[in-house]
């Protein structure tokens, strides 16, 4: 159930329905007709797919901008939810190896890898490229595609890093420079006989986090209608156009959150990010840290590592790894479901964001799932 303002509920990842998990399995190892009951028809048909991801775009913006995405408003479809954290490394990692964050391990945008903390989207601690010290197939094992071999259409300057080698590693990767090379480069794959063509798309995402929800986004949000407009156009008959996102977002404006010192001066650093933050206590310190903590219940959940884990919010398996993957947590989370984020010093980017994402409220955590044919 997602939470409302009465009973402030966690909006959980239905892992075993209808998830951002179950996308790629779903069309690669079920034939046609014979896919999840919870996929759009065209979905469920498709013969040949073209599967775009408009990163950041979730499921309550566009409802409520629909005027804006004309031609994305006739696809047949619905919402999902995405997994937790509600984060852009997560739900990639997700979607392409159709597993859940505690199998794949890429469990937030930055994780806890016991020598230093790692930016996983730039595998960089700020100090130092991390692509030998932690192999991304080490990181994240999981192939993608289920195995096949799948052209990967996103940035060109995405080939040949580490987040790309741990979530896409193998796939041939025709990039782009320019937006309006996406239906061309789909167009060349789809003529050149591929089956499955991957594509993705970031500009919804990065402009709500660098201007929030006002005239640039609604202008992105027409430029990416324009995106699928131009893709479906040029798909031959027997293909179908099927469009996911990763996450949602939340306007948190100027509001954030710095730790007091009498909560700062129990830990030995964070990871995570604003919206999923994770506290690492010092030893014999974890009931005075979550004491503390708790002065935040106001506007945010807060649990033990081990509730995280029991309450299925990254993942239902057990597997050898959820070991292995525990020891990059923290010890308490801080968890938003108010319009704000937690700040960590270390946990610097080049402008500050007025759109955020990872937490588990209902604009971060349902997006959609729609599709077309020409």
């Amino acid at each position: 159930m997602c939470w409302t303002e009465a009973v402030r509920e966690p909006c959980r990842p239905d892992y075993l329905g209808a998830n951002l998990v179950g996308v790629v399995p779903g069309l690669i190892l079920r034939p046609p007709g014979q896919r999840p009951s919870w996929f759009p028809e065209p979905a469920n048909e498709a013969e040949r797919i073209v599967l775009l991801v408009l990163d950041g775009l979730g499921w309550e913006q566009f409802s409520a901008r629909r005027h804006l995405m004309p031609t994305l408003s006739d696809f047949v479809g619905g919402p999902i939810t995405t997994v937790a954290p509600s984060t852009t490394a997560t739900a990639l990692t997700s979607l392409v190896t159709g597993s859940q964050p505690l199998e794949h391990g890429i469990v937030g945008y930055r994780i806890d890898m016991g020598r230093t903390v790692m930016n996983t989207l730039r595998w960089h601690d700020g100090r130092r490229d991390l692509r030998n010290e932690f192999p991304p197939s080490d990181v994240q094992p999981i192939p993608a595609f289920c195995g096949s071999i799948v052209p990967v259409i996103s940035r060109a300057e995405h080939e040949g890093t580490g987040f790309t080698a741990a979530h896409l590693r193998g796939m041939p990767h025709p990039g782009w420079r320019s937006a309006s090379s996406i239906a061309v480069e789909v167009n060349r794959q789809l003529a050149s006989g591929q089956r499955f063509v991957y594509a993705y798309y970031d500009g919804v995402d990065k402009i709500a986090h660098e201007r929030g929800f006002g005239t640039y986004y609604e202008a992105e949000l027409a430029l990416a209608d324009r995106l699928v407009a131009s893709i479906l156009e040029g798909l031959p008959a027997d293909a179908t156009l099927i469009v996911v996102a990763d996450h949602g977002q939340v306007d948190t404006g100027d509001e954030s959150i710095d730790l007091p010192l009498e909560l700062s001066s129990l830990l030995t650093h964070q990871s995570g990010e604003g919206r999923f933050r994770w506290l690492h206590v010092k030893p014999g310190r974890l009931d005075d840290a979550f004491a503390v903590a708790r002065q935040f219940e106001p506007v945010a959940w807060i649990r033990h590592r081990e509730e995280v884990i029991e309450s299925g919010w990254l993942g239902l398996a057990s597997s050898a790894r959820t070991d292995v993957v525990r020891r990059r947590l923290g010890h308490i989370a801080l968890v938003p479901f108010a319009d704000t984020s937690f700040n960590d010093p270390s946990d610097t980017g080049p402008f500050a964001l007025r759109c955020r994402h990872g937490s588990l409220t209902k604009p971060e955590m349902l997006v959609p799932l729609l599709a077309r044919r020409p």
